[in-house]
């Protein structure tokens, strides 16, 4: 691992960097949904919207939810060997640009990477992969909260692995336990909060639903701080239109191209691109805490 010589070692950790800078962890004024920054959102109403409340895209809402019910459960501490493995890496990654490197963002991002690989033999791999990712928002966010900006690599990396290796650690547990509420979460979830948000506009993320909890403008506020391209508002007839209200409008299946992206909030490392085309059709995925 040490082996690598320094050129390779710099564009891994670049990309790494980069990486873990476009993932980040719950939003809570979104029902503590994880977004990364890529992702493409939109506000639907009327009968498109209560069509899109189905099972398959309330996976995320739910996995959030269910998460941090889990989470007393689920408690194991993070094995010593998967902490000193991950933290030469991590600190091989943060010492090309330590001031910028995000405990957080870093931790998510190769938490999230490994959940398709812990998930290839379930019997329904988007439904563990969802809750593996809700998984690794929560432990993420709850081990580098409180970490300065300021800190070394040491501290970043070692709150970083503390929180993605305590995943591994409660892996099996949470998915079991999410598991046996998921069924349940969604059938209340369709009912109580998405068909009813529908009426005034629910807010889809990549696909998945997005429980605003009854405060839409402070949702879409929030995911603007997070995302390089505006939340896209689509009426009943199939236009749409910026929520930022950039020179962006759209009818029936047109792209919606907008002249500034939405900001990306402080303690995230790295600047995000400027501009970027938002498809009315993209779909994307969320998180807790």
């Amino acid at each position: 691992m040490l082996s690598l010589r320094v050129s390779a070692a710099a564009a891994i950790a670049l990309a790494a960097t980069l990486s873990a800078a476009s993932a980040r962890a719950g939003i809570d004024a979104c029902g503590n949904i994880d977004v990364t920054a890529d992702a493409q959102c939109k506000v639907l109403k009327a009968a498109e919207c209560t069509a899109q409340c189905q099972p398959p895209e309330l996976e995320a809402v739910c996995a959030a939810k269910l998460e941090g019910d889990c989470e007393t459960t689920c408690d194991n501490p993070p094995e010593v060997s998967c902490t000193g493995d991950c933290e030469a890496s991590c600190e091989t990654q943060c010492n090309v640009k330590p001031a910028s490197f995000d405990c957080e963002g870093n931790c998510t991002a190769s938490c999230d990477a490994d959940c398709s690989g812990k998930c290839s033999s379930s019997d329904n791999t988007t439904e563990c992969e969802a809750q593996c990712k809700a998984t690794c928002s929560g432990e993420c966010h709850g081990s580098c909260t409180g970490m300065p900006a300021e800190a070394d690599c040491t501290g970043k990396c070692g709150a970083s692995c503390q929180g993605s290796c305590k995943v591994n650690a409660n892996f099996d547990c949470q998915t079991t336990c999410q598991g046996q509420g998921f069924a349940q979460c969604q059938a209340d979830i369709q009912e109580g909060s998405c068909k009813v948000q529908c009426q005034e506009g629910a807010i889809f993320c990549d696909g998945q639903f997005v429980d605003n909890g009854g405060n839409a403008q402070k949702c879409i506020d929030a995911l603007e701080q997070v995302l390089t391209s505006p939340v896209v508002v689509v009426n009943a007839s199939g236009s749409a239109s910026c929520k930022t209200g950039n020179v962006c409008e759209a009818e029936g299946n047109v792209s919606c191209h907008c002249s500034t992206p939405a900001r990306r909030s402080g303690s995230t490392s790295g600047m995000l691109a400027i501009g970027g085309a938002l498809g009315l059709v993209g779909l994307l995925r969320m998180r807790r805490r």
